[in-house]
């Protein structure tokens, strides 16, 4: 089996951006959920 390098190579870069999206997505609602703990936890804190 003969591997074309140059659609492997292709295919590495689509699928480094769905990976990168996956982590940017991954961190954005880690930051999210900290935030809205930390709001809910000084409201709940005040009471």
């Amino acid at each position: 089996m003969k591997i074309n390098w140059n659609n492997f190579m292709d295919t590495l870069v689509i699928m480094w951006k769905g990976m990168l999206g996956i982590f940017v997505t991954v961190i954005i609602v880690m930051i999210v959920v900290f935030l809205l703990s930390k709001i809910g936890g000084r409201d709940k804190a005040n009471k």
